[in-house]
């Protein structure tokens, strides 16, 4: 039986692609957010889609919209801001959940505060679904898995090619502003630890050329050891703009010394300021259609000097159309079939490694590179 999918956001920007990837998929959510007008017209547009009015910061008010089994999708960010009500109010419901989130804080504090009990309704909570960080998780999985039982280590890079610089959303902008102050967890001998956001950069190649990324936040140094028990370093890489990648550590260097500092968040939000500055909303379809992800996983012993025992790239659609497709899936998913896991869970706990491939190939997302076995 088909269970309700109800999103959030819907009249934002993510929402609006998840809404369109969900209305692709012959589904039909019902529309939720807090602005009654821009809803109704929202619903209208879309053959009278069913609409909620509700406040993301309210959870009792949401949660007296929710059923246990429904599907609550969210894309109201920043997560650290709008997040935890929204969760707290699905959690209680015993609803499933999805969300955009690039926010790893937010992801843990997730499941310290909610996986027992989405476990105990058979709920499954599944945060940063979307290309933060489902194409890493993917590609490590595979370059894991294809590398055997002497893979000790990961190492994940985030690149794009085409307008990337035109095609960032105002609310990217505004997370890889944040994220700059912010630390980026590192696995590193079975443990997390906090470093320095940018702290490391590091050289991948990528459609035959050398690329370099830095240290970035990924869900993959949270969920991937519990598929990969034996994994003791995952590091996560972002890669965008290769040529700003050590000018990039030394300002984040610079911004995290100057926030330490009397009156320095005046100080780090004057130096960060040019990251907001750019058009509202996102890219629209045709700067869309210019952009490719690719994405890059690195499995080896941890040996320096070592080569690499398996090395996995995936190529796909622009970041944001990429987001809204895979969100799409997972709640058609969730509301159309019986799920054997539960909890706050990450993509391949969720659904399996070769479903998870499956579908992230039916969204354009397809292994490009790689040793044979990881091609196959």
């Amino acid at each position: 039986m088909s269970r309700r999918i109800i999103l959030l956001g819907a009249t934002g920007y993510t929402g609006g692609l998840v809404l369109d990837a969900l209305l692709r998929r012959s589904a039909e959510p019902t529309v939720a957010g807090r602005d009654p007008a821009a809803l109704e017209a929202l619903a209208a547009r879309n053959g009278g889609l069913d609409h909620l009015v509700v406040d993301a910061a309210d959870p009792a008010g949401l949660r007296n919209h929710l059923r246990p089994g429904d599907v609550l999708v969210t894309t109201v960010g920043p997560f650290e801001r709008f997040g935890y009500p929204v969760a707290q109010a699905a959690a209680d419901a015993g609803a499933h959940y999805i969300d955009s989130t690039g926010e790893v804080g937010f992801v843990r504090t997730l499941y310290d505060r909610h996986h027992r009990r989405a476990r105990e309704a058979g709920a499954v909570m599944l945060p940063a679904f979307g290309y933060d960080y489902v194409p890493g998780v993917l590609a490590g999985a595979l370059a894991a898995r294809r590398g055997g039982d002497a893979v000790r280590a990961l190492d994940i890079g985030y690149f794009a090619a085409g307008p990337l610089r035109r095609g960032i959303s105002r609310g990217t902008r505004a997370t890889l502003r944040d994220g700059l102050t912010l630390p980026s967890p590192r696995r590193h001998r079975h443990r997390l630890r906090d470093e320095r956001t940018a702290s490391r950069v590091r050289p991948f190649t990528v459609r035959g050329h050398r690329s370099s990324a830095f240290l970035v936040s990924g869900t993959e140094v949270l969920f991937l050891p519990e598929t990969f028990p034996a994994l003791e370093d995952i590091t996560v890489y972002n890669g965008w703009f290769p040529a700003l990648s050590r000018p990039v550590s030394l300002f984040s260097a610079l911004a995290n010394t100057a926030v330490r500092l009397p009156g320095g968040g005046k100080v780090t939000a004057a130096l960060t300021r040019p990251l907001l500055l750019g058009p509202p909303g996102g890219p629209d379809a045709a700067l869309r259609a210019r952009i490719r992800s690719h994405v890059v996983a690195v499995a080896s012993t941890g040996t320096s000097g070592d080569p690499p025992a398996a090395e996995v790239h995936l190529e796909g659609p622009d970041p944001y159309t990429l987001t809204g497709e895979l969100m799409a899936w997972a709640a058609q998913y969730l509301a159309t079939r019986p799920i054997s896991t539960a909890g706050v869970v990450g993509p391949v706990e969720a659904f399996g490694l070769e479903t998870l491939r499956d579908a992230c190939a039916a969204t354009g997302l397809d292994i490009v590179a790689g040793p044979p076995a990881a091609r196959a």
